[in-house]
């Protein structure tokens, strides 16, 4: 039973704070660029409860770990959001590129705690096992939540970072085309992310965009990160 609690805290635990942390840098971007709505709020705070939202942060991630741990033994994907922090552009004195600076803090902050991490492994080798295991198995799940979380954020679809981002630096009428996207957003990333790739694989078709440009980002995303942590190649 022990065992079982402590996969489910090396897992659990390193999701939440790179989920609630990435909204927490979206607030204190706003702040930065003249917004105050999240810390009127009561947004503006690093700490996770402020910003969880009970089905995106705890009921949907606590069933996939379960689930996983249920029937293979090993969580090997989590899904999940946050309570989106506001945030009112016509605060900015340039909403697009205020909104863009604002979208682009939160992958930033996940890429920042990766390297963050990873720069505490070095700590975790000097503990004695099993706390040292547990520790650095807890840091690699922390890196990996972080560098999935600001990398599939950077999507070029809205409501995603990335497509906010991309509102922000296209040509005003490319922009406001690609920002009325936002409304079907959501359902196109889950179509391409997760319902489209296993529909066709029963048909034999591998189709899976996002999976692959995943697949592709991470291991350059761990090599980078651990080399700026002064690890060996």
């Amino acid at each position: 039973m022990t065992g079982f609690l402590i996969q489910i805290a090396i897992a659990a635990v390193p999701v939440i704070f790179a989920i609630t942390l990435h909204e927490a840098a979206h607030g204190y971007a706003a702040l930065a660029l003249g917004d105050d709505t999240a810390r009127s709020m009561g947004r503006l705070s690093l700490n996770p409860l402020r910003h969880v939202d009970r089905v995106g942060t705890l009921l949907l991630p606590g069933a996939l770990m379960l689930g996983q741990l249920l029937t293979i033994g090993r969580v090997v994907f989590l899904f999940g959001w946050a309570k989106p922090v506001p945030v009112s552009a016509w605060r900015f004195a340039d909403p697009r590129r205020g909104m863009a600076l604002v979208a682009a803090a939160g992958p930033a902050m996940n890429f920042f705690l990766a390297w963050l991490a990873a720069l505490l492994m070095h700590g975790s080798a000097l503990l004695p096992d099993p706390a040292g295991e547990i520790v650095d198995t807890m840091l690699q799940t922390f890196i990996l939540a972080n560098l999935v979380l600001g990398l599939f954020n950077l999507l070029p679809i809205p409501p995603l970072d990335g497509g906010r981002i991309m509102v922000g630096i296209l040509p005003l009428r490319l922009a406001e085309a690609w920002a009325r996207l936002e409304r079907a957003g959501i359902v196109i990333v889950l179509l391409l992310a997760f319902l489209l790739p296993r529909l066709l694989a029963e048909f034999g078709i591998r189709f899976d965009p996002i999976g692959n440009a995943l697949n592709t980002g991470l291991p350059w995303a761990f090599d980078l990160v651990y080399r700026l942590a002064f690890h060996d190649a």
